[in-house]
């Protein structure tokens, strides 16, 4: 799926960062989400990297990087945390600056990436996303009945854990496959490199870390952000699907304002897996933005 790519990965704190490298010019770094791997982006890459050296990585919990124990207070799956390892990773290939293109999880470490490594971060995209505080605190009947696994993911350990690892490839049919287009948007291939990352035990346990720590830990960082009227400095790009749940329950512009006031975007006709749904039209969408 990544021809002429080869791996990257980087010991990071502690733990293995599972990447992948290929291309040439400016460095752009892409960031998955919830339950998948750096696979997510099989249809876009080769595109971008005929502009960029891309490096795909797996968020710590995810794919094949490290999934340590959560810590008491989730911190170690934090945003804060998650960014600092693709930081990290991208300095250990030698790039000090770079832009990022983050999915769902992968856009909230993009985001705080930008706020807590503003000279890190040249160009940001995020892609069906909304801030982590505002989505909980305007959570309605809507939204919590179609992001489920927002509420159950976040129990103690290790009730959902217990659930995920019964049957993996029925949690990934359930999500993944539940949205608005189910799961014709995945190929037989990316689909079999999800269930492999998902049926590791140790990923049910990452997956519900990274959950934990957004009701907790990353909620009390983005409440400092906002109180500081810290924002992010780079140029940013927010794009959603306009069949999901983003665009039913919230108003992404209106809520990214108040982190980046100079944010653009729209939504474009998929739903939530905008780079394997629609990757043309994303291409033809952030390549503009990021070779500006």
């Amino acid at each position: 799926m990544f021809e002429g790519f080869s791996d990257a990965s980087a010991i990071v704190d502690g733990i293995t960062i599972h990447a992948i490298k290929g291309g040439h010019g400016p460095a752009l770094l892409l960031l998955h989400g919830h339950p998948q791997t750096h696979v997510i982006w099989h249809k876009v890459a080769p595109a971008l990297a005929q502009h960029f050296t891309v490096v795909a990585a797996d968020l710590r919990g995810y794919g094949d990087s490290g999934k340590p124990p959560g810590a008491a207070d989730h911190s170690n799956y934090s945003k804060r945390r998650m960014a600092q390892d693709q930081v990290e990773l991208m300095r250990s290939l030698g790039y000090e600056s770079f832009a990022v293109i983050g999915h769902d999880r992968g856009g909230r470490v993009g985001a705080r990436m930008a706020l807590d490594h503003p000279a890190a971060v040249t160009r940001l995209v995020t892609l069906d996303v909304a801030p982590t505080l505002a989505m909980y605190e305007q959570t309605s009947f809507a939204f919590a009945r179609a992001y489920w696994h927002w509420f159950m993911l976040v129990r103690p350990a290790p009730f959902p854990e217990t659930l995920i690892r019964a049957d993996p490839d029925l949690y990934l049919k359930q999500t993944i496959g539940a949205r608005s287009a189910g799961l014709a948007p995945f190929t037989a291939q990316a689909y079999a490199e999800y269930l492999r990352c998902l049926s590791d035990p140790d990923t049910a346990h990452g997956i519900c870390e990274d959950y934990r720590a957004s009701i907790t830990i990353d909620l009390e960082h983005d409440r400092a952000t906002l109180d500081a009227a810290q924002q992010i400095a780079c140029p940013f790009m927010a794009l959603w699907g306009a069949q999901g749940v983003i665009e039913q329950c919230f108003d992404p512009l209106a809520e990214w304002r108040a982190y980046a006031p100079q944010v653009q975007g729209e939504s474009l006709p998929c739903g939530h897996y905008v780079p394997e749904e629609a990757p043309q039209l994303l291409l033809d969408r952030v390549l503009p933005f990021l070779t500006q």
